[in-house]
């Protein structure tokens, strides 16, 4: 009999082996589950007898953690911990992990095959010829990439390494990130600057803050109408970081040319929703995060953060570090 049982809430992977494994050398069980709501959690992690959670959509929120006295940690496949009530996690002890590193350059490289193609037209001229029109003015305009300015709507990690792949292409990159020192910016050659302002310079507009309150439809009504018309829109962050209206609204009034959306504000998308009858909009299912490599790092990784917990030590992405005052573990040595 193990030693502890976590609870996987939820999962689209085909094989949770890595996850096991990892567990194993804590004396941990996987309990498998395909949790949709609060009560399905708290139901399934109190038959389970959990301490720990390994959590992809189903909500964890106040009421889950209150419901449940022994949990220790939840551990969030991804960069963003939007399903997790991070206040309830504090004030309950519970540790709060996920995983930031694991796709930097898959998230990076499609953000920026999505500006190439819709700077190039490409999924446009692709559709043209496929319909019978074989004619390169289905694509004007297109402007050169050397000496366009690139905006980057958050500056982490991941459009640090986008901000270098566009300056090979001779792409000008700025940034707005009110968190990340200037000098950070200034290492790789990078301008911060005001939102305001990278939304009138910026011929191409690439999203990566987190969703948190205060993003929430940050891109909106007055972004898009400070932007230039030649100017694109990227999303591969969350999708209700722009107001999906306002963005609509901008496209159909030709405030903006066009638009590479990994995210939407609802996924899946609707069958109704208009993006998807407009020829200069790219749509992806959210899949900019996905390589073999990137997938297996990734349950590792969040396996990971729990069996350090188990084991006594704060996970090395360890989230909401305010929960130290109440959690006392040890501190991993960094190899």
């Amino acid at each position: 009999m193990s030693k502890f049982n976590v609870l996987i809430t939820d999962f689209e992977f085909a094989t949770l082996a890595p996850e096991e494994e990892v567990l194993a050398t804590v004396d941990a069980t996987l309990v498998r589950s395909q949790c949709k709501t609060e009560d399905e959690v708290i139901a399934a992690a109190k038959e389970a007898n959990a301490v720990g959670l390994i959590n992809q959509y189903a909500p964890i929120t106040r009421k889950v953690i209150e419901s449940l006295p022994n949990l220790k940690v939840v551990s969030r496949y991804g960069v963003g911990v939007n399903t997790i009530d991070i206040a309830a996690a504090n004030e309950h002890g519970v540790i709060v992990a996920n995983v930031t590193d694991y796709c930097m350059d898959e998230v990076s490289d499609h953000a920026f095959a999505l500006l190439i193609s819709c700077a190039r037209k490409v999924v446009e001229l692709n559709q043209a010829v496929k319909n019978g029109n074989w004619d390169y003015k289905v694509g004007v305009p297109i402007f050169r990439l050397p000496g366009r300015v690139l905006g980057l709507v958050g500056f982490g990690k991941i459009p640090q390494t986008l901000a270098r792949k566009a300056q090979a292409f001779g792409i000008k990159v700025i940034a707005h990130d009110p968190f990340v020192p200037a000098e950070v910016a200034k290492e790789i050659n990078v301008e911060l600057v005001d939102l305001n302002e990278l939304c009138e310079r910026s011929d191409f507009v690439s999203v990566h803050a987190p969703l948190i309150e205060a993003t929430r439809g940050m891109i909106g009504d007055d972004q898009f109408k400070a932007m230039k018309k030649e100017a694109f829109i990227i999303n591969t962050a969350r999708g209700p970081v722009i107001d999906e209206q306002a963005l609509i609204r901008a496209l159909e009034a030709g405030e903006i040319a066009g638009a590479g959306l990994d995210v939407l504000e609802e996924e899946p998308i609707q069958a109704d929703n208009p993006l998807l009858k407009m020829d200069n909009v790219i749509l992806n299912p959210h899949a900019a995060w996905y390589s073999e490599e990137s997938q297996d790092e990734l349950k590792r990784k969040t396996a990971q953060n729990v069996a350090d917990v188990l084991g006594g030590f704060y996970p090395t992405y360890l989230f909401n570090r305010d929960v130290k005052e109440n959690v006392q573990l040890k501190e991993k040595e960094v190899k």
